[in-house]
């Protein structure tokens, strides 16, 4: 599911807007396949997916999609009911994330929650008449819990007896569900992850409150549906993320479908077959022959969000952001391309201009004439300098044969040199005019910031002062 993230943002307002052309190609008719269809769900003819930030609708042949929405900012589903007439979704239409409906073959949307704590569809309860959806409008803390709500918007949400829950899937005569207990954190970003916060997939009698666990050792076990007699999930617990059955009968665990490629991200069951998505295609799984296949589809339609257009850049859209020397104007970092705004009367402009790599974190020389950044537009990240005016072609600084992610860029006070550090808690400068990195120190624990350094140049540009972590991991300064 995807849920707020809560984090700390750096005390800063930026006072300018930048100005931009975005231009995309659209992977529609039959120009190409397209790519990006999130979040499939299956009734017992249609798929239901994400394109474009709406929904689609697509015979479970294939073919030619047709869109059901354009209000765009969804957050979860979409969801069929069981008998296939209506579909569910979360959306940010007004001040919060809430749940509505809408007719499968198309019509106006129903809004079904009202609650600023945010309400998280979850599906549906196997008679069609409720809901199940994720909130915190009844929590202590910090947690999601699931709550069921008239399909028809009528009464209030009744709270299921889970102190946490984030996913789950009901049984098909209601009386037990199968969930995830908590929400992980940055869960896309996990990948293989194996600590405090793997998800299991459990079991609840919610009459006794008799709980069972899916077999697991620290796997990541997400998306529970219930299908018959038995539990299906998606679990890395052999590699990439896959297809799974828990049998409830036999009480084994198997893996239905080898995956050798990109994870499963989201899963949908109807009858005796699966939908999922796997790197934005769609695909479909028989139970009973194990055969799977990807869902050839294209689309067709107005897509005014993939149009040439201005666009306004501002507010958390710009992140890393240097001044030039005199004040005149600033650098900043946003959509993966390097801008220089004047402080008053001028352009903006765009150093990079690339649609193809990712641009990061600018700092401006003391002297005035570049600006540093780092850029992957060869496949792995180099240190770029390119002239503030952005006329002639930047110089590459080829960082090492080790890929790795680098921070902050800090140029010496003389314009020779520039200090940045690593994910792999190095620091390292190198000569602007040729040379290979020197590796200055390593830290051994990770700190606050995106590495355990805080570094910089003496006056002179001779000395670099830096705090890096002792082995009793007290912190120490060092020249």
């Amino acid at each position: 599911m995807r849920k707020p993230a809560f984090v700390l943002v750096p005390a800063f307002v930026f006072l300018v807007s930048v100005c931009i052309v975005l231009s995309f190609t659209a992977g529609v008719a039959h120009a190409q396949t397209p790519h990006l269809l999130r979040s499939p769900s299956l009734s017992d003819s249609r798929i239901a997916f994400r394109y474009a930030d709406d929904i689609w609708v697509v015979s479970r042949e294939g073919g030619v999609a047709s869109r059901l929405t354009s209000t765009a900012n969804f957050d979860e589903g979409p969801f069929f009911s069981p008998d296939g007439q209506t579909i569910a979704y979360s959306a940010h239409l007004g001040d919060a994330v809430d749940v509505y409906t809408i007719p499968a073959a198309g019509g106006a949307s129903r809004r079904i929650t009202f609650h600023p704590a945010g309400n998280y569809l979850v599906g549906w309860t196997p008679d069609g008449r409720d809901l199940l959806i994720a909130s915190m409008q009844d929590a202590v803390r910090m947690y999601f819990q699931i709550f069921r709500v008239h399909a028809d918007g009528s009464g209030l949400p009744e709270r299921l007896p889970l102190p946490s829950a984030s996913d789950g899937s009901m049984s098909p005569d209601g009386t037990h569900l199968a969930y995830s207990p908590f929400l992980q954190w940055e869960a896309d970003s996990w990948k293989r992850y194996r600590g405090g916060q793997t998800q299991p997939v459990w079991i609840l009698d919610l009459k006794t409150l008799d709980l069972t666990k899916v077999p697991r050792e620290n796997s990541n076990d997400t998306h529970p549906v219930w299908l018959g007699d038995a539990v299906y999930f998606l679990s890395d617990r052999n590699g990439p993320v896959t297809l799974f059955r828990y049998d409830l009968q036999t009480k084994e665990v198997k893996q239905l479908v080898e995956n050798h490629g990109l994870d499963f991200k989201t899963l949908s069951g109807r009858g005796g077959a699966f939908v999922y998505e796997q790197f934005g295609t769609i695909h479909l799984y028989d139970i009973s022959s194990g055969a799977e296949h990807a869902v050839n589809i294209t689309l067709e339609g107005d897509l005014p969000a993939l149009q040439p257009h201005i666009a306004k850049i501002g507010g958390d859209e710009i992140q890393n952001a240097s001044i030039s020397p005199t004040g005149v104007r600033a650098v900043f970092e946003a959509h993966g391309d390097i801008f220089t705004v004047p402080a008053e009367k001028g352009d903006v402009r765009n150093l990079t201009n690339s649609s193809s790599s990712a641009e990061r974190e600018p700092a401006w020389s003391p002297d005035g004439k570049r600006v540093a950044y780092f850029s992957d537009a060869s496949g792995e990240y180099k240190l770029y300098l390119r002239d503030q005016d952005g006329l002639a072609a930047p110089k590459i600084i080829d960082l090492g044969p080790e890929p790795t992610y680098y921070y902050a860029p800090n140029w010496s006070p003389d314009s020779k040199r520039i200090l940045f550090s690593d994910k792999r808690l190095n620091l390292w400068y190198v000569n602007v005019d040729g040379g290979q990195p020197v590796k200055v120190d390593t830290d051994l624990r990770e700190g606050f910031g995106p590495t355990g350094f805080s570094a910089s140049f003496s006056p002179d540009s001779k000395w670099i002062l830096y705090a890096r972590s002792l082995p009793s991991l007290e912190n120490a300064a060092f020249l």
